[in-house]
């Protein structure tokens, strides 16, 4: 299994806090260190599983807007933007749980116009005004086709945001630009025009479904 350079803190501090707590439970008492040493090879596995980056094929598709990231689908409305579009946009959300693959993926082709990170709360990555409130950054995509932008958003567990990009990058759609660690959500705005091609509900793949078409 490939792992993502963001575990290689996380996982030996992970392991090493686990092996901690079951040397400790067995220095207490025996059964009592057999249950933390099976929560421990649990915990140990969900550590490894989500910093998994497997290898993907690209659904590169010109005229469409890839998913961001793996998920679900938790909002698609119409929501005013006060920091690049100044307007009203199409935002389509999707929730990414600790057991999603937490890969972030370029949407769109282009040249990056804005990068901006914003500090922020903590709440729950579904409450609503997470979007306006939480940490999160703010990348704004531009082509021939169509302007874009996406938000990465912390969630209560996920205060880690890595962003690997900067204004005026040249990026490749489904190309890796950032990690959410521990659950969140994507925000994507897209003008009003574009033909939405997803539900409420639906599971996507970052770099493989298509959220909407130009």
């Amino acid at each position: 299994m490939k792992l993502h350079r963001e575990g290689k803190v996380t996982i030996p501090i992970s392991i090493l806090v686990i092996a901690g707590l079951v040397w400790a439970g067995f220095a207490i008492h025996a059964i009592l260190g057999y249950i933390f040493a099976f929560l421990g090879v649990a915990l140990v596995l969900l550590v490894f599983n989500f910093f998994r980056n497997p290898d993907i094929d690209i659904a590169t598709d010109p005229k469409g807007i890839l998913s961001p990231c793996d998920g679900k689908v938790v909002v698609i409305e119409e929501v005013e933007d006060e920091v690049y579009f100044h307007g009203k946009v199409r935002q389509i959300s999707v929730f990414m749980s600790p057991l999603n693959v937490h890969v972030n993926r370029n949407p769109i082709s282009g040249s990056l116009k804005k990068v901006q990170y914003f500090p922020g709360k903590y709440l729950m990555a579904f409450n609503p005004k997470s979007s306006q409130l939480n940490e999160q950054t703010y990348v704004v995509a531009e082509n021939d086709l169509i302007t874009i932008a996406y938000k990465q958003i912390a969630g209560f567990l996920a205060r880690r945001i890595k962003w690997y990009v900067q204004e005026n990058d040249q990026v490749e759609q489904g190309g890796e630009y950032g990690f959410i660690k521990f659950g969140s959500r994507i925000d994507i705005l897209m003008p009003l025009s574009a033909n939405v091609t997803v539900q409420l509900g639906d599971k996507v793949l970052a770099g493989r479904t298509t959220l909407a078409t130009v």
